[in-house]
């Protein structure tokens, strides 16, 4: 069974090796401590959410501390092909729920959209709530998960900035049920198309995979994303809700491409 993982601050691990002690504070040590009960001894994951893992056992638990002493500490690559979920606004926690599963399934970026049919709307102050809940909901997800990197949860878009994000991206993917090429079929192609890895790393690639409300993408929306270069594809043969389609393109895209 893997180790139970706890979040440190971003850096907080740099220049530790075999031997270190590391003492984790705040409400991560006391979630470890006082709800997961971590015990002197135990083996235990202390991530910076930025890719490197302290892995260890825990040598002292207090009150509000654990300290770790280091077994090891790696730094884990992020993959050379990135997902991104594009994910429209929709009621019932169904975007949530749509962020947190493609989190644990390996998603890379979050980017929340409020397209033209999404009920509910994001203004004000409850934009930066809700956009603060999502990356709660998303970091949750990936301590779940045992993840190095927590995916970041980028500022909200309308379909204006949506487009401006789809052209500076290297695959587009419009998730819609009236698309004629299976999802497979274009992430194939694409894959065909990447140049062979050489002996110079290749710069890191990616890919949106985006996700309509409830009602769907309007027309006007497709077109215009599709002029900035995206390009539709069909999932399934039935219509997704709203929460399950950005992960199940997720597993079908980590797989394709070489991800899983």
């Amino acid at each position: 069974m893997s180790n139970p993982v706890f979040f440190a601050p971003a850096g907080s691990l740099d220049g530790l090796g075999p031997g270190s002690v590391f003492v984790l504070d705040g409400a991560e040590a006391r979630h470890a401590v006082t709800v997961k009960r971590l015990a002197v001894g135990e083996p235990v994951d202390i991530a910076d959410g930025a890719g490197k893992r302290l892995t260890g056992k825990v040598s002292e638990a207090g009150s509000g501390t654990l300290a770790v002493v280091a077994s090891e500490v790696l730094e884990e690559a992020r993959p050379a092909i990135r997902l991104v979920l594009v994910q429209a606004l929709a009621k019932g926690d169904r975007d949530e729920l749509a962020a947190e599963t493609a989190t644990e399934l390996g998603i890379d970026s979050v980017v929340p959209w409020q397209s033209e049919r999404s009920i509910v709307r994001w203004k004000g102050d409850r934009a930066a709530k809700a956009h603060a809940k999502w990356q709660s909901v998303v970091t949750a997800a990936a301590k779940q998960a045992r993840r190095a990197w927590i995916p970041d949860v980028r500022t909200i878009v309308d379909t204006a900035g949506l487009a401006k994000a789809v052209e500076s991206a290297d695959l587009a993917i419009i998730l819609h049920e009236d698309a004629r090429r299976p999802l497979r079929t274009v992430l194939e192609q694409w894959r065909e198309q990447l140049p062979e890895h050489g002996s110079e790393e290749q710069p890191p690639r990616e890919v949106l995979l985006i996700v309509g409300p409830e009602g769907g993408i309007s027309p006007r929306e497709v077109t215009r994303l599709s002029d900035a270069g995206a390009v539709t594809a069909l999932l399934g043969h039935h219509v997704l809700r709203s929460s399950t389609a950005g992960p199940a393109a997720v597993v079908l895209a980590s797989d394709i491409l070489g991800r899983w």
